[in-house]
């Protein structure tokens, strides 16, 4: 299984925002994803209710990212405390809810890392909502990319600014 951070980083980008794409697009699908990464067995299979569920704990995750407020779906979830390592969340059952239970796991171990949880993102660029680790020294990364979306968010600007000067220019009128 992936570090906390990759794992909730992983499930976030399985809904493309920009493509409009997704990964979990069935039961099956969202069986498949879980079993993939051992958080399902392989006769586990998913119900429409679990696909909500993990809609909803999708995108929920996306909003915590982007540091708003967010409620996520009731998992089966327990505190598990080991003598050496301390109190964990653990999933308290097996199958699909238990393999969602345990990404809501690792989100809130990926948040009591406060480094790790601070560079677990989203994308700056409203059209795009890409979850990202940020490996920057200072943590100040905004785009998924810069080639791509920090660049689409700068020309964008660019333009703007350009538009609202020419108006600027168009509308000098002498005054007497």
């Amino acid at each position: 299984m992936p570090f906390p951070a990759e794992l909730v980083r992983d499930f976030v980008n399985t809904y493309d925002v920009e493509a409009e794409s997704d990964e979990l697009s069935s039961p099956a699908e969202l069986a498949l994803w879980l079993r993939e990464r051992g958080l399902a067995g392989p006769r586990d299979r998913a119900t429409d209710d679990d696909l909500h569920t993990a809609h909803s704990l999708r995108e929920g995750l996306r909003a915590a990212l982007r540091r708003e407020a967010a409620e996520l779906p009731a998992l089966p979830l327990r505190v598990m405390v080991a003598a050496d390592e301390g109190p964990a969340l653990v999933a308290a059952e097996n199958g699909v809810r238990g393999g969602l239970a345990g990404i809501a796991a690792a989100a809130v171990a990926a948040s009591w890392d406060r480094p790790a949880w601070d560079r677990l993102k989203v994308c700056a660029e409203g059209t795009c909502q890409w979850a990202f680790i940020d490996s920057s020294k200072n943590r100040s990364r905004s785009w998924c990319s810069m080639r791509v979306c920090g660049n689409r968010t700068k020309t964008r600007a660019y333009r703007a600014r350009k538009r609202g000067s020419r108006r600027l220019q168009g509308s000098n009128t002498d005054t007497v």
